[in-house]
């Protein structure tokens, strides 16, 4: 996409607490573009509310807006409603992403001392790693696969591209940071880590100014909590990845903070908050809509090259966070609409100010 033509977003927003946290994200995108960024949405089902409509989580005609599209925004799926459907909602995300060739998924972790008192930790410094987790390989879809009364068999396979392709995004990725990568892995046991290894050791080969050191995944679980503040990028393969991801989620006070990216090496990658749909709270404005929120941040800056209205959506979140106006995951008592309201007020008062300073 040219920097003057419309971006096209198609908007999935599921189930559950979905609908309400992708209208507040939206929001906020419409609050920070103006006439600074010109984009056109495309609503279309997926997951649950999709098998409601089309029979399906991922119809033929959702896929192709998806593909069609610069970037995919997606809330949420699932809940008990589908429990006893031929299809799940989250088959739906499975499919949507191998469609899309998806196989890199981002978690960015970030702590700073505007909200450091919402994390269950005694932190000593700012946090700020990301990880890249491996997302269509590994454990979760090596076969053969069973499972009887008395046995059962999963199996994690990875072939050589499967883990160059993620470990060369994630060294570039990492030469726009700290310059520094870590892969977690479990080595000593396993014969796919000792493959990672080799792998991305010759790939480190190729990023002589980016530090390159391993941890076991053990090992990484713990000092995730003593010493998050040691990281930057984390490479780890698909079932590590899910694990630590959600532990990293965790020392920030909420999943509900934290925004993601799934990519490919071309197409349109796709933004998610990495929580769940949350029918329990659903319709009840209390859903935390700030992953959502960084979600479009994420998008603004990777698929479109507009790092400066992201910084504008991070800074206001951090301010709303730093004044206590969160919702009750973090403690709090505002509702969605109250902290998505703070958010936008943020952003069009701080542009006031600028305006008024540069006269």
């Amino acid at each position: 996409m040219t920097t003057t033509s419309v971006a096209q977003i198609a908007i999935l927003a599921g189930d559950g607490v979905g609908p309400e946290i992708m209208t507040a994200a939206l929001a906020v995108l419409k609050a920070v573009s103006q006439d600074q960024f010109q984009y056109q949405l495309q609503a279309v089902p997926f997951g649950g509310i999709a098998i409601d409509q089309c029979g399906e989580p991922l119809p033929a005609t959702t896929l192709a807006t998806c593909q069609a599209s610069d970037a995919v925004l997606l809330a949420a799926v699932g809940g008990p409603k589908w429990d006893l459907s031929p299809q799940r909602p989250e088959a739906g995300l499975l499919a949507l992403r191998q469609a899309l060739n998806l196989f890199a998924n981002i978690r960015p972790t970030r702590i700073t001392e505007a909200n450091q008192h919402y994390s269950p930790l005694k932190l000593a410094a700012p946090v700020d790693f990301v990880i890249f987790r491996e997302l269509t390989s590994g454990i979760y879809f090596g076969q053969p696969r069973t499972f009887s009364s008395e046995m059962a068999v999963d199996t994690m396979r990875y072939q050589r591209e499967e883990i160059a392709r993620i470990a060369r995004l994630a060294f570039q990725f990492a030469t726009t940071r700290s310059q520094h990568v870590t892969l977690v892995d479990k080595a000593n046991v396993l014969a796919s880590s000792r493959l990672w290894r080799q792998v991305v050791a010759a790939i480190a080969a190729e990023f002589p100014a980016v530090t390159y050191d391993t941890k076991y995944v053990d090992a990484t679980a713990m000092q995730l909590i003593a010493h998050p503040e040691q990281f930057d990028v984390i490479l780890t393969a698909n079932l590590f990845g899910d694990i630590l991801s959600d532990e990293a989620a965790e020392i920030t006070g909420s999943l509900g903070t934290i925004p993601s990216i799934s990519q490919g090496s071309q197409g349109p990658a796709l933004y998610e908050p990495i929580h769940g749909s949350a029918p329990d709270i659903a319709g009840q404005s209390r859903a935390n809509p700030i992953a959502m929120i960084r979600s479009v941040a994420l998008m603004l800056v990777h698929s479109f090259k507009r790092t400066d209205l992201a910084n504008e959506i991070t800074t206001a979140i951090d301010a709303v966070m730093a004044a206590g106006i969160v919702t009750p995951d973090l403690g709090g008592s505002a509702t969605t609409t109250a902290v998505t309201a703070a958010i936008i007020n943020h952003i069009q008062e701080s542009r006031e100010v600028y305006a008024t300073d540069h006269v």
